[in-house]
């Protein structure tokens, strides 16, 4: 008899089916039709096959159902004709919406919202301790008001968590009159805090090593940018490494930092971040926080942007927004225009440097104008200086003799409670003297007692 093929097959992937509704008002960076073929390629990413989208133009949300009750009963036609296991709004829906859907829909069709999927792809690709505890806590606070008894399928993204009921961070015993719902929200909400002082510790160590490298003198620069717009090519570019890279939306989740030898003999430190992307998570944003916050502590932003994508510039106003929603705003920025060699005409991308202050234009993959980049960088860094007037305190030692080191003193004056400094710095220093920075027409000289 002829053997049977025993090589495993891979599982067929889920249908799902998309919901994108336009509520009158609302503004997004996206059009309706952009932001469902992003929601498609995240699907994807998450290891769903699209088969089909419904679309919607409203005044204002149905407080019952998010669509319109004869959206709802086409949509339930449509899952049904194209055999789809889930259907994915590209809107964050309510707790009630997506009971309210399953009600109608039925249970086995299952509805998830944008949030959940890009919950599920970082659930995917965080691979360190650090990045599964961020993600495991913007998980358990999402989960927590939607928690019915209905989410096992969702068991995996959370690691045994909210989805396995009556098991939740190892608890599973039932007080008196005591609901196994009930058990269920005791135990995420124990979860939640042990996982926030877990990211507390993580977030103390980051701030020792940022110390540590701004005491090196060395300065941090962070790359940032839309999902997905060759951020770790670029990297691997700078620093001669071999960082994974992918196709695909969030390929690397988990910061990775580097050496990079600028021209010179000058050196900085990069680190990667992880993408962003238009309606970003809150709970990411907020689990995240002690990685975001090397962002908000850095010498300098690089900023990647995929000129080649068709929504480039509405992709850089997300990470402005982004950047601005963690209060990063104030660092200064270089605007990387990348993948030039995918444009048909490489010179658009040279002319849309004019809409950033302060940009190159660049190909990560083959080198093209890498040389630019690195004499911006260096030009940045370590030569272009920004004018300053400081009050340091004497308790700040280290910014004084930062000041007399890097900058350029031109005015000094010693008081009762500190030190008055007037002169220039290095760009990327202006971050850290920010707080002691006397603004025009503030008051210089410290009143009489």
């Amino acid at each position: 008899m002829p053997k049977k093929n025993l090589t495993p097959t891979t599982p067929p992937r889920e249908r799902a089916f998309l919901v994108g509704v336009e509520v009158h008002g609302q503004s997004h960076l996206l059009t309706l039709e952009d932001s469902l073929t992003e929601l498609s390629l995240l699907c994807d990413t998450a290891g769903l096959e699209v088969v089909g989208e419904l679309t919607q133009k409203m005044d204002r949300p149905n407080p019952v159902t998010f669509i319109g009750s004869g959206k709802v009963e086409e949509l339930k036609a449509l899952a049904e004709d194209s055999l789809a296991q889930v259907i994915v709004f590209d809107n964050e829906l309510s707790p009630r919406h997506q009971r309210e859907l399953e009600k109608h829909i039925g249970e086995n069709v299952r509805i998830l919202d944008r949030t959940a999927v890009i919950l599920d792809i970082f659930a995917q690709h965080a691979h360190t301790s650090e990045g599964q505890l961020q993600v495991k806590l913007a998980q358990s606070e999402y989960f927590l008001p939607r928690l019915t008894g209905q989410w096992t399928h969702l068991a995996r993204q959370a690691g045994g968590g909210a989805g396995r009921s009556g098991s939740v961070g190892g608890v599973g015993l039932r007080g008196p009159g005591e609901t196994q719902l009930e058990v269920d929200r005791r135990a995420v909400r124990h979860e939640i805090a042990h996982l926030k002082d877990e990211l507390e510790k993580v977030r103390a160590r980051r701030m020792r090593h940022r110390l540590q490298r701004k005491r090196s003198r060395i300065p941090a620069v962070v790359l940032v940018g839309y999902t997905n717009a060759g951020k770790s090519t670029l990297l691997n570019r700078l620093a001669k490494s071999d960082i994974y890279v992918a196709d695909h939306l969030f390929a690397t989740l988990d910061p990775t930092t580097r050496r990079v030898e600028l021209s010179g003999g000058y050196q900085a430190i990069f680190t990667d971040t992880v993408g962003f992307i238009q309606k970003l998570p809150t709970t990411l944003v907020a689990a995240f926080r002690a990685t975001l916050e090397e962002i908000a502590e850095a010498d300098l932003l690089l900023h990647v942007v995929d000129i080649s994508h068709p929504n480039a510039m509405n992709q850089a106003e997300a990470v402005h927004e982004t950047l601005e929603e963690i209060e990063a705003e104030h660092v200064p920025v270089i605007t990387v225009l990348n993948k030039i060699d995918l444009l048909s005409d490489p010179a658009a991308a040279r002319s849309a440097l004019k809409h950033f202050p302060q940009a190159v234009a660049i190909s990560a993959r083959s080198g093209e104008g890498i040389g630019d980049l690195l004499g911006m960088l260096r030009s940045t860094l370590y030569e272009t200086f920004t004018p300053i007037l400081v009050r340091l305190p004497y308790q700040q030692g280290q910014l004084i003799s930062l000041f007399h080191e890097f900058g350029q003193v031109e005015r000094l004056e010693h008081g009762r409670k500190g030190v008055l400094i007037q002169g220039r710095i290095p760009g990327r220093l202006v971050a850290q003297f920010k707080p002691w920075q006397v603004k025009p027409g503030g008051k210089e000289k410290e009143e009489e007692e």
